[in-house]
């Protein structure tokens, strides 16, 4: 070890504490987080649709094809793939709640750690900043 010590002044920028240049600050941003959602809430809106298109591609299919088990069976698979669809669709409207709160509970706790550091962070060896 380098005998360095780091003290809360040197986190503020105002020491040599062996952190990056002078200034610099850990900080958050809710950016990745909401560019998540946005994508969740994307590919959501883009599921809406799928099960009247299904049902629209399957139009017409089975007739004329009375007993022919294969084509009976699809429309237990159709419904199977619509459920699925339907499902996915409410994980990304849910994902996309809990990406947002994410960032929101992110920044309120960068926040509450910033004031609670403000008391001290005012003064480093005795100099008012």
């Amino acid at each position: 070890m380098s005998g360095a010590r780091l003290r809360l002044s040197d986190l503020a920028g105002g020491g040599t504490g062996g952190g990056s240049a002078a200034g610099d600050e850990l900080r958050h941003s809710g950016g990745a987080w909401l560019r998540a959602a946005g994508g969740a809430e994307g590919m959501g809106a883009h599921l809406g649709p799928v099960r009247a298109e299904l049902a629209t591609a399957h139009e017409g299919l089975t007739a004329g094809t009375v007993g022919l088990n294969a084509l009976a069976e699809l429309g237990v698979v159709q419904e199977s793939w619509a459920r699925r669809f339907e499902s996915a669709r409410r994980e990304c409207g849910a994902l996309a709640g809990n990406l947002r709160a994410v960032a929101r509970a992110q920044g309120e706790t960068n926040e509450s750690v910033r004031s609670s550091f403000s008391p001290v962070a005012r003064r480093t060896h005795g100099v008012e900043r």
